[in-house]
């Protein structure tokens, strides 16, 4: 699943009129490389929800015929319900499976591959990339890198899901893999972080990290950084 249904403020004046799964880097939009990075692992079933200005995804997916892949409609017109709302509306396209999400506005040479052993080694629930960099907000992991708690550095913020004598801190890529069984313990409705919930999940399942410090992970959600992607992701 790839989340493309927000507003993109950051990419504003382009965003006043276009979606930012639309903002083009190097001739492809943002959208043409995220499905294509993970054809480029064997995927080719995706859904992508929408909101802001959704006609247009749904032409450009219509007019390049998926870019190669089957792609669904997850419908968000009436609100858009964030990353955990957003999955939980999309539940019905995932049965008994594992399943990637990411977001529409980070780009990244991550392997994949390294995720989707990681989740079905574990077993988990859910297995999270995730980096050592400077982030305002930080996931904490144990020693066994399970999901511990989410501290927000800037204001001080700390919401624990289980406690542990040791922790680290790494920040969240947007990417990540989920079984579907996930569904079943996910207590919030409405609009709601998808973090919040794998903190709630996690207080008596297992949420894992996966360490993939070094690889590059770019946000392209705001002007400045598609100047940048466009020259690392020549």
């Amino acid at each position: 699943m790839i989340f493309a249904a927000g507003l993109g403020t950051r990419l504003k004046p382009f965003t006043d009129h276009h979606p930012k799964a639309l903002a083009s880097l190097n001739g492809k939009s943002l959208l043409e490389y995220n499905i294509r990075y993970l054809q480029s692992f064997g995927i080719h079933e995706v859904v992508v929800n929408v909101h802001h200005f959704a006609d247009q995804i749904e032409a450009v997916i219509e007019s390049n015929q998926g870019f190669g892949s089957t792609v669904s409609i997850s419908d968000e017109r009436n609100e858009v319900l964030e990353t955990g709302g957003g999955l939980l509306k999309a539940a019905h396209f995932f049965q008994d499976e594992n399943f990637v999400v990411m977001n529409v506005d980070m780009l990244t040479n991550f392997n994949l591959g390294r995720l989707i052993q990681a989740q079905e080694q574990s077993k988990a629930l859910a297995t999270l990339a995730v980096m050592k960099r400077n982030s305002s907000r930080q996931l904490l992991f144990d020693e066994s890198m399970q999901l511990c708690a989410w501290r927000n550095n800037t204001n001080g913020d700390l919401k624990i899901a289980r406690t542990s004598t040791t922790t680290a801190e790494f920040a969240f890529s947007g990417i990540q893999i989920i079984h579907s069984d996930f569904f079943k313990y996910i207590r919030q409705s409405g609009k709601f972080s998808i973090i919040d919930s794998y903190l709630q999940v996690a207080q008596e399942h297992t949420i894992k990290g996966l360490d993939h410090s070094g690889d590059l992970i770019l946000d392209v959600g705001k002007l400045e950084s598609l100047e940048l992607a466009a020259q690392l992701f020549s």
